[in-house]
């Protein structure tokens, strides 16, 4: 499942012997026939040792990155096959287990444990590399001193035994020397099995699972034969025992099952050792099948004698490689045609067993240069995603942009991974507006340079009295979308937003682009922190008219007060003829008079469009000009006129009857039907006199009551159809009194 992760491991380590081979080459070939030779190279050594020092520092840097890059992987795989096994949970079970995030610390744990494993031979590497060197100068001094070759000849010879045998730094239990591409792949090979199998255990530790179950691998070895078919419990004593446990389907049924010992207990006997090929998963009591283990020790022996003609074959392929006479490099050609028959017949007497031929080549380190693979190195795309799966929650934050964005790239990372990066650009994002719409702490006083988007991603970190702000500005922005001249789709833009549209755009886009600013500017400088100007008196009338937009109802009171200020007049005195319809007459006549010339201010309402006015309501309201008919006693009004000055004639004579009668306005039947005092003043007399209180009638009586048609019977001086009878019926009432 994970034996493919040590690859790239194994190939940084041939590529730094590679380098290191290449160094010690380079300081031999060096002057190789100078007087003086042996004495110069030996003087050499503290060089050498600094060179190959650099290689082994590189080296230790790209192993720990690569190392924790594949146990991660290796982590998440075990994790993924863990869930993959639990498919008889519920979905909701099953997605709570997958949605668990791995382990940062375990993972950094066993990274950790690999990268202290494979790192701690380097120190013997410097030691190879010297104490080789050292040998190499005085086999190659003597030489010529006995007799049997050149220097240039025996520095050749001796360098290709070298090569051959590569860089033996690690010297295991057993006294058997390892080559550095072989024992950090077996190291590293280790270390993500490992990490795979306690994924693995701790996903079906936290599903409830508790006992697991070891495959039946062919060709077994000897430690793991008294495992295989075996129940294991996850935790618990050690030792074979009997447990009871429920039934997987069947409720309440209580099945026994044979128990081999603990995982921990097998492991430490042997089982999942280094190239083990044996695997556990997850045991369902009555539905796993417990089968008898076969054994065997044949395969296993013919496995073994496979591995041992794989390295015939590599060993001779070195010498053929490094073979520098026709002579040498046919004999090693033989011999590697030899090896290969051998296995040929191998495989034939054993038909289970397949041919690797991935392992009877031989190491690049090992090969001349010429035919060495090229080595790609890692790009700083795979460099920085291999650093967000190795590490923690913290890794994120402590990554550049430039670093984040390079690992998006690479296409290397998966679902979880591409989350944290978002989540962590969000993040990022919001720290950087919420710096800009409040910094220092402060809410900024100009919110227009803000999208709608941005405050509302800001809106839940703010406090109350921030959040009214933004509110506020929100409920301006909304009215600007309905006034006339207003764009309703770049009143939520930024001001970056709109200077990226500006880029490029068409004439027509420009302008409502420049409009959409100078309103903004406008309002930026009319209402400073969303609020209206404290001291209006230096803006102009016409911007103090474009504020009526935007003004809530106390600010239109202080524009309004501040017009008022401006435009100050001298109002006439209120007319006091005895007649309350002659007095609304020459109030409103003394009032146009007071603001000639300007237009009268019942056409006001036109000025917007006279035209359009007129046809609309028939009348000209807008001339002041008296009738033809008129008498000389002054200009009269139009009917419709006549019909708007009804209203306010009414409530100015309810408010004075409320005072003169102290309330009392309806008598004991109206209040019983909740009539309301201010109708009893139109309509019919007839009943108004029915639901009027004694002190209203006595009022009506000195001061009148007008119906509508009495009163325009009066103000347009014209006789009105149904004025008579109004009369008749006001005396017949005043009369039952």
């Amino acid at each position: 499942m994970v034996e493919d992760l040590a690859a790239g491991t194994r190939d940084l380590y041939a590529q730094a012997e590679e380098r290191l081979l290449g160094i010690i080459a380079r300081q031999l070939a060096a002057d190789l026939e100078a007087p003086g030779w042996a004495e110069r190279k030996l003087a050499a050594v503290q060089q050498l040792r600094r060179a190959s020092q650099g290689v082994v520092d590189e080296l230790g840097r790209a192993v720990e990155l690569e190392v924790f890059d594949v146990v991660a992987e290796s982590y998440n795989r075990g994790h993924r096959a863990a869930v993959a096994e639990l498919g008889a949970m519920s979905d909701d079970a099953r997605a709570l287990v997958d949605d668990v995030t791995p382990n940062a610390q375990a993972v950094d744990r066993l990274a950790q444990e690999a990268v202290d494993v494979v790192t701690s031979v380097h120190r013997s590497i410097l030691r190879t590399v010297v104490d080789k060197f050292r040998a190499i100068v005085a086999e190659v001094t003597a030489t010529p001193l006995l007799g049997t070759g050149t220097r240039r000849q025996a520095t050749q010879d001796a360098m290709r035994r070298f090569a051959g045998e590569g860089i033996r730094a690690f010297v295991d239990k057993a006294g058997r020397r390892w080559q550095l591409p072989t024992y950090a792949e077996m190291a590293v090979r280790t270390s993500v099995a490992r990490a795979a199998t306690e994924a693995h255990m701790r996903t079906l530790s936290e599903a409830g699972v508790e006992l697991v179950i070891v495959s039946d691998s062919p060709r077994e070895c000897p430690l793991c034969r008294p495992w295989e078919g075996r129940v294991l419990a996850l935790d618990g004593p050690t030792g074979e025992r009997t447990v009871e446990v429920e039934h997987a389907i069947e409720d309440g049924r209580m099945i026994p099952v044979r128990v081999a010992g603990t995982l921990d207990e097998a492991r430490l006997a042997g089982l999942q050792h280094p190239n083990c090929r044996h695997s556990v998963s997850a045991y369902t009591p009555g539905i796993t099948r417990t089968e008898q283990a076969t054994s065997d020790p044949d395969g296993y022996r013919a496995g073994q004698r496979q591995r041992e003609i794989e390295r015939h074959i590599r060993k001779f392929k070195r010498l053929e490689a490094g073979a520098v006479t026709p002579e040498g490099k046919r004999a090693a050609a033989g011999k590697v045609r030899q090896w290969q028959g051998a296995m040929r017949d191998h495989l034939a007497a054993h038909p289970d067993l397949r041919r690797l031929r991935h392992r009877e080549q031989v190491d690049p380190s090992q090969l001349p240069e010429h035919k060495r693979p090229k080595r790609t190195e890692p790009t700083p795309e795979q460099v920085d995603a291999a650093r967000l799966w190795s590490g923690d929650e913290q890794t994120p934050r402590e990554m550049s942009e430039d670093q984040l964005a390079a690992a998006m790239r690479s296409n290397l990372l998966d679902g979880r991974a591409r989350a944290r990066v978002e989540a962590e650009v969000d993040r990022r994002e919001l720290e950087d507006l919420l710096a800009r719409v409040r910094p220092g702490g402060t809410l900024a006083e100009d919110l227009l340079e803000f999208s709608d988007t941005e405050l509302a991603r800001v809106f839940g970190h703010l406090d109350d009295a921030d959040a009214l702000r933004v509110m506020s500005e929100m409920d301006r922005r909304d009215l600007a979308t309905r006034l006339p001249g207003v764009a309703p789709e770049l009143v939520g833009l930024s001001d970056a937003q709109l200077a990226a549209r500006a880029r490029g755009a068409d004439p027509d886009t420009l302008a409502l682009l420049a409009a959409e600013a100078a309103r903004r500017d406008l309002l930026g400088r009319l209402f400073p922190g969303g609020n209206l100007l404290a001291d209006l008196t230096a803006v102009g009338d016409d911007e103090l008219a474009w504020c009526m937009s935007y003004a809530n109802a106390d600010e239109l009171a202080r524009i309004a007060a501040e017009m008022d200020r401006r435009d100050a007049v001298d109002m006439p005195q209120s007319a006091d003829t005895g007649d309350a319809v002659d007095n609304l007459l020459a109030d409103t006549n003394a009032l146009a008079d007071a603001l000639a010339p300007a237009q009268n201010p019942d056409g006001w309402g036109a000025l917007a469009d006279d035209a359009t006015w007129a046809a609309m309501v028939g009348d000209d309201q807008s001339s002041t000009a008296p009738p033809p008919d008129a008498d000389e006693e002054g200009p009269r009004i139009t009917r419709r006129q006549a019909r708007e000055m009804y209203d306010e004639y009414v409530y100015m004579q309810f408010l004075k009857a409320e005072e003169d009668c102290r309330g009392y306005l309806l008598n004991k039947k109206g209040q019983a039907a909740a009539w309301s005092p201010q109708s009893l003043f139109r309509g019919p007399a007839r009943i108004a006199y029915a639901n009027a209180s004694d002190e209203l009638k006595e009022w009506w009586a000195e001061h009148g009551r007008l119906t509508q048609a009495e009163f325009i019977e009066k103000a347009t001086g014209q006789p009105q159809r149904w004025a008579r009878d109004a009369k008749f019926n006001e005396s017949k009432e005043q009369q039952k009194r």
